[in-house]
């Protein structure tokens, strides 16, 4: 029997039908309000439908402070209930357990009213410090996105502390120097992602799931994330109550790219972790072997993430013998097939050499 085919049940009593997720990914398919979009909502609904068992919706902005990008979704008040709700339903009726990913930009969030919150007054985006009155109620936004988001009839969320947004910044040690309670050493940088969990744990009920989606080491940009360090924050995050830990990396079951020798990522943490809280990895999951592998190196629900765009139906394809994922350069009208709406196809070309068309490879 194919691993990935048996059920799991998380802590908190929410049972996977498969260990397949698709990743939270950014579509822009969104309201300018947040509001959710029909194109948005077809899009998600169809993965379902085809196949897919654990949907996550894009970043979800948890207040207008933490707004990044136009076409962004949004869980900030209750006036986008609604659309969460007909996609909570629809999914569920699916056959889908679904979650929305909280999200706050910090120094990402370029629609923020005024200057974004960061960990420190200036640099690039030219962010204002947030201070631990701002912090407060950056916790609470939170917790009121996943009440919310419990209200919608979601089966969970999942807390976005990875990709260089808000939680990241206070995380990694060349983007926070601050000498207050949420600088300083490891404790300190991970305070707020620890306390915001906790909240949240704390304010929905406990068959409603809660993760944390992490960046546990440097992918791209050096800013000091480190594997040991992030192990440490994945061992925190449980204790707080996360119901799983889901790994942002480049490669689902490669070592970290600036730590060479220390070994696969998701190894360590399945290593560190209590084995009822699952390690969710993305990272490179195109194929049956893509999979494969990344179970081997310690990954319980494979998260996959481009490989979704070209194939809703990825669940039940990809272990037939014969078959091969479309990978990129991809054709607008073939896109548009799998459900693609105009505002992500637009987005999309914008990634060198990804759609037909769009901007042109690199080299």
């Amino acid at each position: 029997m194919n691993t990935l085919d048996q059920p799991l049940v998380l802590r908190c009593g929410l049972t996977l039908p498969q260990r397949i997720a698709m990743a939270p990914l950014t579509n822009t398919q969104s309201e300018p309000d947040g509001s959710l979009g029909d194109a948005e909502f077809e899009w998600l609904v169809r993965r379902a439908r085809d196949g897919f068992r654990w949907i996550s919706t894009c970043a979800a902005f948890v207040s207008e402070q933490g707004h990044a990008w136009r076409g962004q979704l949004g869980i900030a008040t209750d006036d986008h209930l609604k659309g969460l709700t007909r996609l909570a339903t629809a999914l569920r009726e699916h056959g889908a357990a679904a979650v929305v990913q909280l999200h706050h930009g910090g120094a990402k969030a370029e629609l923020a009213p005024g200057r974004p919150l960061s960990t420190v007054d200036g640099g690039p985006a030219n962010t204002r410090a947030a201070t631990l009155e701002d912090l407060d109620e950056v916790i609470e936004q939170f917790v009121a996105a996943a009440q919310r988001a419990e209200r919608a009839g979601f089966s969970g969320v999942e807390i976005h502390g990875a990709n260089g947004y808000l939680f990241t910044q206070f995380l990694a040690p060349h983007d926070n120097p601050r000498e207050d309670e949420y600088g300083g050493d490891l404790a300190g940088r991970a305070l707020l992602l620890r306390r915001t969990l906790r909240a949240v744990r704390a304010a929905v009920s406990p068959s409603f799931a809660v993760g944390v989606r992490v960046s546990p080491v440097d992918v791209w940009a050096q800013r000091g994330l480190v594997l040991d360090d992030g192990v440490q924050v994945g061992r925190w995050l449980v204790e707080d109550g996360a119901d799983f830990i889901h790994l942002s990396l480049g490669d689902a079951s490669g070592p970290p790219a600036h730590e060479p020798d220390a070994g696969a990522v998701a190894r360590a943490f399945r290593d560190a972790l209590p084995g009822d809280v699952p390690i969710f990895a993305a990272g490179g999951i195109w194929t049956r072997e893509d999979a494969a592998r990344a179970v081997g190196a310690g990954v319980d629900v494979v998260v996959v993430g481009r490989a979704a765009i070209a194939h809703p139906n990825w669940p039940v394809v990809y272990t037939q013998p014969e078959w091969e994922p479309k990978r990129p350069t991809w054709s607008p009208d073939y896109l548009r097939s799998v459900d693609v709406g105009e505002a992500l196809l637009q987005y999309l070309s914008g990634f060198a050499g990804m759609v037909e068309g769009g901007a042109a490879p690199r080299g």
